[in-house]
């Protein structure tokens, strides 16, 4: 098997005080492309500590994160920030898309911010993400004309912008209904067949059930790591 191109070796998380509280514990995992992970848990269990971990967007008290077996440990925030920028993608609960700005350009935010690509290629992109994503007809809107199903669309064609090799979402489904929540895992698993690795949070077993890995939680620690699907 290749090497993974993403490592957690003996993640911990501690926030200080008087009262030190331990949101992770001891956490070792490694992610290969093409691969399509959930972390499940009860509330409280460190599911989003573990994910913002592994996205970076939290530095661990202890332990280390390796992409494509390099450390990450060391960098400042400038750097931890540009290797999100250009190598992860995040998808929330709530899309947090600028209500100001269409759809065509919430998208294309982010490869403004990256600043690799003229001003046509960002459009060019962002039209053939919304494309693929079933949002054509919307790209002109603004976020308030769209149906929640949409917005969440539109905020996975942003987080897919600058083309991360991960793509990280937390409880993406959780403000969805029955319908929309599938059909959104759905574009997650195929996203993962493309070759990234995708890493989703959710508390909604039966969606759950539709990846190829659970790794389960239970007060900050890994109680289980197990291939669920094909």
């Amino acid at each position: 098997m290749s090497e993974p191109a993403l490592s957690a070796r003996d993640l911990c998380r501690v926030l200080p005080g008087a009262v030190p509280v331990t949101l992770i514990q001891g956490a070792t995992l490694d992610f290969w492309p093409g691969s399509f992970t959930v972390i499940t848990g009860p509330s409280g269990s460190g599911k989003s500590s573990l994910l913002y971990l592994l996205g970076l967007l939290d530095e661990p008290s202890a332990g280390e994160l390796l992409i494509d077996g390099a450390p990450v440990a060391g960098l400042d925030g400038e750097g931890r920030a540009a290797i999100r920028l250009a190598r992860f993608g995040f998808v929330f609960q709530f899309h947090f898309l600028l209500p100001e700005f269409s759809v065509l350009d919430n998208v294309m935010l982010p490869m403004r911010q990256l600043g690799a690509r003229s001003q046509a290629e960002m459009r060019a992109r962002a039209e053939t993400i919304l494309a693929s994503l079933d949002m054509t007809a919307s790209a002109r809107k603004r976020p308030d004309a769209l149906s929640g199903g949409q917005r969440q669309r539109t905020a996975i064609a942003r987080a897919l912008a600058n083309d991360p090799r991960f793509l990280l979402a937390d409880e993406p489904t959780g403000a969805l209904d029955t319908v929309n929540a599938a059909s959104v895992f759905a574009i997650l698993r195929d996203l993962a067949r493309q070759g990234r690795i995708v890493i989703a949070v959710t508390h909604d077993m039966a969606l759950a059930a539709t990846a190829d890995r659970r790794i389960h939680l239970v007060d900050g620690r890994i109680v289980s790591d197990e291939t669920i699907g094909a």
